[in-house]
């Protein structure tokens, strides 16, 4: 039963968000973690409420992977206009000197109608093969990161990155780095709870670009394997106007209130009611940038007792209230600083 419901829920949740369709490119000598890292990534999203709709396509039938797995039923590739995401994964690097199975035109096509080209690993070289790294910081595996300079002079490439992203070209430093490249398109399609979730099924930890910060208590004090203390943090975040007591969230947890006192604070470095705080703060400051959101509102929907405690404790947290900060608010939705 319980299963069926999660199930309904799922299709539920499916329907309010758009379907993404992404072209996974297998090449000849294809490596499989390049390609099945990523994917499974996407392929988890579907049970948190994304729709990637992922087809498997290539310029023959069938290739043969560096592990000497035969995948075979490749669809010819798609129209680009009826894509969102094309993924690159990377080929056996002794095999980069013959490219000829890249389809450069259609690389071309979907880059040049604004569809995310990804690679992971040395699918940066199939990008690079058909022109879509020059006058772009890129990446690759580490071992081949001077070949892909020297190759592709008029990039820049970067040693020092999980993965980069370049207007719609997205590129990853290899293996395990393209399942870092993948969770941050989860984020931005469908925002941090979602990621939160999937790295938490993949038991992964979430890293971030170099380049990026940690910008949500969704994606901040997840880096731990606590089954317990994640379920209480998937309903904190669920419910932002909960109003539950320890005892409460000590049953979600399957612990007493007080292993879960300790192992929250061992886990995640802060107390319980620090992080739903934190998490009512960050529920309010994404609600404020609607104009058309009071603050008495922002609120009751948040779970605090009145638009007065609201004010306090945002006062304390950020410095100014929330009313200035709605004022003079500007740009993307970001935590408050």
């Amino acid at each position: 039963m319980a299963a069926l419901q999660r199930t309904g829920q799922r299709v539920r949740a499916r329907k309010t968000v758009r379907a993404r369709n992404v072209a996974v490119l297998v090449l000849p000598h294809v490596h499989l973690l390049d390609l099945s890292g990523p994917v499974q990534a996407l392929f988890e999203a579907n049970a948190f409420g994304a729709d990637y709709r992922l087809r498997y396509c290539g310029s023959a039938v069938e290739a043969t992977s560096a592990q000497g797995l035969v995948l075979g039923r490749l669809e010819p590739l798609p129209d680009p206009r009826s894509l969102d995401l094309v993924l690159v994964p990377g080929m056996d690097s002794r095999t980069l000197e013959d490219l000829r199975a890249v389809p450069v035109a259609w690389l071309r096509e979907a880059h040049a109608l604004g569809v995310r080209v990804a690679s992971i690993c040395s699918g940066a070289f199939a990008l690079g093969h058909a022109g879509l790294l020059d006058g772009r910081s890129c990446t690759t595996h580490w071992k081949i990161a001077s070949l892909l300079q020297t190759w592709h002079p008029a990039s820049k490439v970067l040693n020092d990155r999980l993965f980069v992203r370049d207007g719609n070209v997205i590129t990853s430093a290899g293996v395990a780095s393209g399942i870092d490249m993948a969770l941050s398109l989860i984020l931005e399609d469908h925002g941090p709870l979602a990621v939160a979730r999937v790295a938490r099924e993949l038991v992964v930890y979430l890293r971030r670009n170099g380049e990026q910060t940690q910008t949500s208590v969704f994606l901040e004090y997840r880096t731990h394997l606590d089954h317990g203390v994640h379920k209480v943090q998937d309903w904190l975040s669920s419910h932002p106007d909960g109003r539950v007591t320890l005892e409460g969230l000590a049953k979600i947890a399957a612990m007493s209130p007080r292993s879960l006192t300790r192992a929250f604070r061992r886990a995640t470095g802060i107390t319980v009611k620090s992080y739903t705080q934190k998490v009512k703060l960050e529920v309010a400051a994404n609600m404020l940038q609607n104009p058309e959101e009071s603050v008495e509102s922002v609120a009751a929907h948040c779970g605090f007792m009145d638009a007065r405690q609201l004010r306090r404790i945002w006062k304390e947290e950020y410095g100014v209230s929330p009313s200035q900060w709605k004022v003079t608010r500007r740009g993307p939705a970001t935590r408050p600083v």
